[in-house]
């Protein structure tokens, strides 16, 4: 009991922190929050004793907290499954010609646009992507390249 509430003070700052903040953030984010800093807690009250225990299961909480929420935040598999299949369009689209998706049960967006081919020195025939994704309103933007293989499938390599 004693170890309960010395931990509850930064339990409440967690379950507070996430509180403000729902308003903004998305289901998934949330549910990262409160479960990475639950996980993080109990795997942190594994270590020490006495005050040191205090201190890695509060180290846990916070930690956890954070890295769940940098997981929620990032693409769900629908998401991943969209992105996949505009990458899979943009492989046969004229250079140039952009390629979106979205999901309109997260919010997340995104295209893939073809924008340079050519052959490589082996004669495999390549393609550079430009690929923008907006995942809770932040836009993030990446370059690459990829080749198609002997067996007609395309591998990213850059």
């Amino acid at each position: 009991m004693k170890r309960f509430m010395l931990l509850a003070p930064v339990l409440a700052a967690a379950l507070a922190l996430t509180a403000c903040q729902s308003d903004s953030w998305g289901q998934k984010q949330t549910a990262g929050t409160l479960g990475g800093a639950a996980l993080g807690g109990l795997l942190g009250n594994q270590f020490g004793g006495g005050t040191g225990k205090t201190i890695f299961t509060a180290t846990g909480v916070l930690l956890g907290a954070w890295l769940g929420n940098e997981i929620g935040t990032s693409l769900d598999s629908a998401d991943r499954n969209q992105l996949r299949y505009a990458e899979t369009r943009a492989y046969s689209a004229p250079v140039g010609e952009q390629i979106v998706w979205n999901n309109p049960q997260s919010g997340n967006y995104g295209s893939v646009t073809p924008v340079r081919d050519g052959y490589t020195n082996t004669g495999a025939y390549c393609r550079e992507f430009q690929q923008t994704i907006t995942v809770g309103g932040k836009v993030q933007e990446a370059f690459g390249r990829a080749c198609q293989q002997p067996d007609g499938s395309w591998k990213i390599v850059q």
